[in-house]
C-alpha cells in the first residue's frame, strides 16, 4: 500500500506490507501473535508489548534447545491490552481520539543480530519507501544523554540518522523519560529513538511540537536499543549481546497511510461505529472530543468500539470477565462499555453483544484470526451474561446508596466502607459511585477509599520478601548467564531425572547421581566458595533433581560431598534457568566449586508428584471423553499431595459427568497401560492428530508421555491414537503403568470464572480415604434424614434436628470427599434444612394458637392485654402476640416470658389506631430498662429481653405506660 495511491490502503494491506518487508526483503521469521494472556509471567495482567514473549531472550533464560533461544530477526503482529497494572490506559480510552486498552503492535526483532545501523536503515526504507510517506513530514529522536547515569548522548544513533539523509533540523535530542527504555525496575534496558509524524505539512517545521502531547504530531514507531541492564542497586552495566526492539501501533500508523487525524475514523472503527449508530438509533458519531461532545455521546462511541474489540480478544484467548487479576480488568471493561451503552447511548441491553459480528469481521479480514469465527457466539453469550449481571448489580448497589443516604446524618462524608463493598462486591467503578453521590450532593473520603485499596492490595500481594530473597539465589540474571556461557561453564544435563525403574516387588528404584559443583550463586552472583550457614543456588554439571516446570512441583532432598557421608545438604527447591539447573540450598559446611557430590531426591515425593502428574493426564483424557473435543487445558499443577486442573467449561459439571470422568479414569487404570515416554523432534510432535499441548515454549525435541501405545505408533502418518487416548507433550515425571495410582477423587470443582472450571483431585490412598469420609458421612444424612420423616411434635426435638443439619451442611461442605457425592448430599441437606425449618415454624404457630386462645378467653374484648406466658423461644413469644392481635384488632399487646436460665423475654404490639401516639419500640424500652435489659423494633411491633428479678416492676411500668398513651 502507498499514501500516492487512488483510495487509502486499507489496514489489513497496512499490516500484511510490514510483515512481507521485514520477511521477504530483510530474512525476519515471520511468528504469529502471542495469546493476550502472558506466558509464564505472574506479574503481567495482559501482553502490553511486542516484546513481552521475547522476555526470556532478552533474560537470557530461554532454554537453549527452545525455539525461541534460536531466533535472530522476528517479525510479527502482537495483540496487547493496556489496562491494568504499569501500562493502563483504561480511563483514558474515550476522552481522545488514540488511546486504546486493545490495539496491534508491528515490530522486529534482532537477538544479537543487527544492531543501530541496520534498525534505522530498514525503518526509515519502509516508511518513505514502501508506505511512502513523505520525508519532511517525519522527525527523529534520539537519546540526548544523563549526567547522574554516566550516560553520553547516543550520538551514534543521530549520526546514522543525518547519513540517512534526514534532515538535521528534524533529529532532535531528549532526555531519560523520553528516549530510554525499560523493561522494569531491572533488567535489559537501553536508548531508543523515535520517529514521529507531523500530520499538518504543507513545509513547515514542526520540530517544537515533537514529544509535547500535540495531536498534530504524533509518535509512530519506537526503536529500542537493549545494550544495558539496570542492576538492583540502579546502576547499568552492558549487556553481553545487544538486542533491537521496535514497535509501531498499526492503528496510528493506518491512520497516518489513510489520512485520517484519528484513529477512529480508520477501517479498524468505522464499522464498529456505525454498527452501535444502528443498535442505538441516537446521533451518529462525529468525532468531537472535550467540551465540544455534548453529553459526551462521541466518548461513548469511542468507548463501546473499544471495549468490544478488547472482549472479543480477551474471551478468545480465555480470558473471561471475573472477580481477580486480569479476569477482574476485563470485567470493569465490559462494566465500563454497558454503562456508556445504557447511560449515554441509551441503548437497549444487548447492543454490546450484537457488535462482537462486526467486530470479528474486521479483526477476520486483517489478521485471520480464525479463532474468533469459531467462538463467535460463545463471545456474545459470555458479554450479554455479564451485561445482565451487572445492570442487576446497578439497581441493586442504587438501593443501597439510598438507604445508605437516608440512614446518614446530614452533611457528612458517604461511608468508606459501603463504598468499599460496593466496589468490591458489586463491580461498581469508583467514577459511578461518585457520580451518584453527586446527584445528591454527598461525596465520598476519596483519601479514606485509597487506603482502603492500598490495604486490599498489600493483603493479596502477601509476602514478597521471601520470594525475593529466594529469586536472589535461584534466578539467575543475564549477566550470570552470559558469565556462564562466555566460560564455556556447559548447561545441567538433567536427563538423569528420568532413571527409574520398576524393581521385581514393584517399588520404583531412582539410579544414584554422582554429579561436580559448577558454580555458586548467590545474591545475584556467581561465586566459587560459599560459606556455612548461608543460603545460595549451587549449579551442577547433572542432575537427577526435577526443576519445578510442566505445573509439576520441584524435587526436594539433599546432597552429600563424596567422603563425607554424614554432612547432609538439604535442597529446598529446584529451577530451570536458560538451560542451568539452580538447586537451592543452605551450606552446613563451606561449598566450592569443584566439590563431588551425590545427589538424592525425596523418593517419596517424587513418587507422589509422578503418581499424580500421570492422574493429570489421565484426568485430561476422561474430560474430553465426558465433556467433548472442545475441552480445553487451561492450566495445572502438580505437588505431592493434589493435583489442579483448570479447563474451559460451558458450565459447572453435573453429578453424572463427574462421575464418568471418575469412571474413565478408573478404567485406565484397571487396565494398567504402559505409560510410554519418548524424546522427538519437535516438527515430528507437532503434526500428531489430536495431541494435547498447552501454549508454551517447549525444547527440540521434546518430550511425547502416551498412555497405553506406543510413542512410535503415535508418530505414524495415519494414527489416531492421540484422539483414543491421552497423548500430550510433557517434560514431567511419570510412573510407568497406569495402576501406579490406584485411584483418583475428585475433591473439588467450580467456575473460576464464566467458561473455564477448576477441578482438585487425589489419588492412591488419600483417594480411599475421601471416598471413605463420604460413605460415613452419607450414612449421616440418611440416619438425620430417618429421624426427620419421624415427624416430632416437640419444638426443641426439630430445633436439635435443624442445628444438625445446618452442622452436617457445614462438614460435607468442608471435608474432603468426592465432588460428585458432595453435590448429592448437598441437595439432600439443603431439602432437609427446609423441612426442617417449616415443621418448627408449623410447630411453633400452633403452639401459639394454643397460648393466643388462653390469653384471649382471660382477657376478653380489652383494648390492653398485659400479662406472663411460658414460651420456649422469643419468636413464639412473638407469634403469640401477632395471633392476640389479629384476632382482637383494636388490642394492644404486650408480653413476658420468663426463661429457666432468669432470662425474660419481652414482645408486644400496638393497635395501628393508637399511632402515633403510642410506639410499641418506646414501650418495649421502656419495660425492658426496668428488667436492666435492651430492646428495639418499630412503631407498631417490637421485642426484647432483661433479667428476671425487675419482671414484676416491668409488669407495673407496662400497665402504666399504656394507660399514658391510651
Amino acid at each position: 500500500p502507498c499514501r500516492g495511491a487512488a483510495s487509502c490502503p486499507p489496514a489489513g494491506q497496512v499490516r500484511a506490507a510490514f510483515l512481507r518487508f521485514f520477511q521477504e526483503r530483510h530474512g525476519h521469521r515471520r511468528l504469529p501473535s502471542a495469546p493476550v494472556r502472558p506466558r509464564g509471567d505472574p506479574r503481567l495482567l495482559f501482553v502490553n508489548a511486542g516484546m513481552n514473549q521475547f522476555k526470556p531472550v532478552f533474560l537470557g533464560t530461554a532454554h537453549p534447545r527452545s525455539e525461541l533461544a534460536q531466533h535472530r530477526r522476528v517479525v510479527n503482529c502482537q495483540k496487547c491490552v493496556r489496562a491494568g497494572g504499569k501500562h493502563n490506559d483504561l480511563e483514558d480510552v474515550g476522552r481522545d481520539t488514540s488511546h486504546h486498552t486493545f490495539f496491534e503492535m508491528l515490530g522486529n526483532w534482532s537477538f544479537g543480530d543487527y544492531f543501530k545501523e541496520e534498525a534505522c536503515s530498514m525503518a526509515w526504507e519502509l516508511l518513505t519507501e514502501v508506505y511512502e510517506i513523505p520525508r519532511d513530514r517525519l522527525y527523529v529522536t534520539y537519546f540526548g544523554g544523563d549526567s547522574s547515569l554516566g550516560l553520553s548522548a547516543d550520538e551514534e544513533c543521530r549520526d546514522i540518522w543525518l547519513r540517512l539523509g534526514v534532515p538535521a533540523s528534524h533529529v532532535l535530542p531528549f532526555p531519560l523519560k523520553d528516549n530510554f527504555w525499560e523493561m522494569g525496575d531491572t533488567g535489559p534496558c537501553g536508548p531508543c529513538t523515535e520517529i514521529h509524524y507531523d500530520h499538518v505539512g504543507g513545509g513547515r517545521n514542526a520540530a517544537a511540537l515533537v514529544n509535547q502531547g500535540s495531536p498534530d504530531v504524533v509518535e509512530i514507531w519506537n526503536l529500542v536499543f537493549m545494550q544495558y541492564s539496570r542492576e538492583v542497586e540502579g546502576n547499568l552495566l552492558p549487556l553481553p549481546l545487544h538486542h533491537v526492539d521496535t514497535g509501531m501501533g498499526l492503528e496510528r500508523l493506518v491512520a497516518v497511510l489513510q489520512n485520517k487525524r484519528s484513529n477512529y475514523d480508520t477501517d479498524l472503527f468505522t464499522p464498529i461505529l456505525d454498527a452501535i449508530h444502528k443498535g442505538c438509533k441516537g446521533p451518529r458519531y462525529q468525532g468531537l472530543v472535550g467540551d465540544a461532545d455534548v453529553g459526551r455521546v462521541n466518548m461513548a462511541y469511542r468507548v463501546v468500539a473499544d471495549h468490544v474489540r478488547t472482549l472479543c480478544v480477551c474471551i478468545t484467548d480465555g480470558i473471561y470477565p471475573g472477580v481477580s487479576g486480569a479476569e477482574l480488568v476485563l470485567r470493569r471493561i465490559l462494566r465500563r462499555a454497558v454503562r456508556f451503552c445504557s447511560e449515554v447511548l441509551q441503548a437497549p441491553p444487548g447492543l454490546l453483544a450484537s457488535l462482537v459480528p462486526t467486530v470479528v469481521e474486521v479483526l477476520v479480514t486483517g489478521v485471520l484470526w480464525l479463532t474468533l469465527l469459531r467462538v463467535l457466539g460463545q463471545i456474545m453469550d459470555i458479554i450479554n451474561e455479564n451485561e445482565a449481571a451487572f445492570l442487576s448489580s446497578l439497581e441493586r448497589g442504587r438501593r443501597i446508596i439510598e438507604r445508605t443516604v437516608q440512614q446518614m446524618e446530614p452533611s457528612t462524608n458517604f461511608p468508606v466502607e459501603v463504598a468499599w463493598s460496593l466496589y468490591g462486591n458489586l463491580g461498581f467503578p469508583v467514577d459511578l459511585i461518585d457520580l451518584m453521590l453527586e446527584e445528591k450532593g454527598i461525596s465520598l473520603d476519596s483519601a479514606a477509599f485509597n487506603e482502603l485499596a492500598l490495604e486490599d492490595a498489600k493483603r493479596k500481594a502477601g509476602g514478597p520478601q521471601a520470594a525475593k530473597l529466594q529469586d536472589a539465589n535461584t534466578r539467575l540474571d543475564v549477566h550470570s548467564l552470559a558469565q556462564l556461557r562466555s566460560s564455556n561453564v556447559p548447561t545441567t544435563d538433567d536427563s538423569p531425572k528420568y532413571s527409574y525403574t520398576l524393581g521385581q516387588h514393584g517399588q520404583y528404584e531412582f539410579s544414584p547421581c554422582q554429579a561436580t559443583v559448577l558454580m555458586l550463586y548467590r545474591d545475584q552472583s556467581l561465586q566459587k566458595e560459599v560459606g556455612a550457614g548461608q543460603h545460595c543456588g549451587v549449579i551442577l554439571d547433572r542432575t537427577n533433581f526435577y526443576a519445578e516446570q510442566g505445573g509439576q512441583a520441584s524435587d526436594q532432598g539433599y546432597m552429600i560431598r563424596l567422603g563425607q557421608q554424614d554432612i547432609l545438604f538439604p535442597v529446598e527447591s529446584v529451577r530451570l534457568c536458560g538451560g542451568y539447573v539452580i538447586h537451592e540450598v543452605t551450606a552446613v559446611e563451606t561449598l566450592r566449586a569443584g566439590d563431588q557430590v551425590q545427589l538424592f531426591v525425596d523418593e517419596a515425593q517424587r513418587l507422589a508428584c509422578m503418581t499424580n502428574h500421570t492422574a493429570t493426564h489421565l484426568l485430561n483424557f476422561a474430560l474430553r471423553c465426558v465433556l467433548g473435543d472442545s475441552t480445553e487445558q487451561r492450566g495445572s499443577h502438580v505437588t505431592a499431595e493434589r493435583l489442579r486442573f483448570d479447563f474451559d467449561s460451558k458450565g459447572p459439571i453435573t453429578v453424572e459427568q463427574l462421575q464418568q470422568v471418575e469412571q474413565v479414569v478408573q478404567d485406565a487404570i484397571k487396565r494398567n497401560e504402559v505409560v510410554h515416554m519418548a524424546e522427538v523432534p519437535l516438527t515430528l510432535a507437532r503434526r500428531v492428530q489430536g495431541l494435547r499441548a498447552m501454549d508454551e515454549e517447549y525444547p527440540d525435541p521434546v518430550r511425547i508421555v502416551s498412555l497405553g501405545v506406543p510413542v512410535e505408533s503415535v508418530l505414524s502418518c495415519d494414527s489416531e491414537a492421540a484422539v483414543q487416548t491421552s497423548v500430550e507433550l510433557c517434560c514431567g515425571t511419570h510412573v510407568l503403568q497406569t495402576g501406579a495410582v490406584e485411584d483418583l477423587a475428585i475433591i473439588s470443582e467450580r467456575q473460576l470464572v464464566k467458561g473455564i472450571s477448576r477441578v482438585i483431585a487425589v489419588t492412591g490412598g488419600q483417594a480411599k480415604q475421601a471416598r471413605e469420609v463420604g460413605q460415613c458421612l452419607a450414612m449421616e444424612v440418611d440416619s438425620v434424614s430417618l429421624r426427620m420423616k419421624q415427624r416430632s411434635t416437640s419444638i426443641p426435638e426439630m430445633q436439635n434436628l435443624s442445628k444438625e443439619v445446618g452442622q452436617l451442611t457445614k462438614v460435607v461442605a468442608n471435608t474432603a470427599i468426592p465432588q460428585w457425592q458432595r453435590k448429592e448430599l448437598q441437595t439432600i441437606l439443603k431439602a432437609l434444612q427446609r423441612t426442617a425449618n417449616t415443621a418448627v415454624k408449623k410447630l411453633e404457630v400452633q403452639q401459639a394458637e394454643e397460648k393466643a386462645q388462653s390469653l384471649l378467653a382471660k382477657h376478653c374484648n380489652q383494648p390492653l392485654i398485659i400479662d406472663t406466658v411460658p414460651a420456649d423461644s422469643l419468636s413464639i413469644l412473638m407469634k403469640v402476640v401477632n395471633q392476640l392481635c389479629d384476632k382482637s384488632p383494636g388490642t394492644s399487646v404486650l408480653l413476658l416470658s420468663p426463661q429457666v436460665s432468669g432470662e425474660v423475654l419481652c414482645a408486644c404490639q400496638v393497635s395501628k389506631n393508637r399511632l402515633p401516639v403510642f410506639s410499641a419500640a418506646d414501650w418495649a424500652v421502656a419495660v425492658c430498662t426496668q428488667m436492666e435489659g435492651k430492646a428495639g423494633g418499630s412503631p407498631v411491633v417490637a421485642k426484647g429481653s432483661g433479667n428476671a428479678k425487675g419482671m414484676q416492676g416491668a409488669l407495673t411500668t407496662a400497665l402504666k405506660f399504656a394507660q399514658s398513651k391510651l
